[in-house]
């Protein structure tokens, strides 16, 4: 939804901390609403001390989601390094912690 007189198109940071079910091994996730989207981080892993508890793993995590936010689904390998890689392992390591040459493209050509 555009925002308009009567609405906004709106995001939300909100926390959740859990380990078990859809959660196992998610870090962070995109919940489109009907109005205010959510992008929820999942402090069980990115709190202090945990698995990805640090700054640079947060702002990586919210990246990527705020990403398919913006429209943008998972990106293929063999695409070439992208932020929206399924595997957040793989961001890590690869130490991506913004949007790639190809990914600014990807902006431009869906946004302007």
């Amino acid at each position: 939804m555009a925002d308009g007189a009567m609405a906004y198109a709106d995001l939300e940071f909100r926390d959740v901390s859990s380990v078990s079910g859809q959660w196992r091994d998610v870090y962070g996730k995109w919940s489109p609403q009907h109005g205010t989207d959510h992008l929820l981080m999942n402090r069980a892993y990115l709190d202090d001390g945990k698995r990805r508890g640090t700054d640079e793993h947060r702002r990586r995590v919210a990246a990527h989601e705020l990403g398919h936010a913006l429209g943008f689904c998972h990106k293929s390998y063999d695409e070439g390094w992208s932020l929206l890689w399924a595997d957040y392992g793989q961001i890590a390591e690869q130490k991506l912690n913004g949007p790639t040459a190809k990914g600014i493209e990807a902006y431009h050509a869906l946004w302007g």
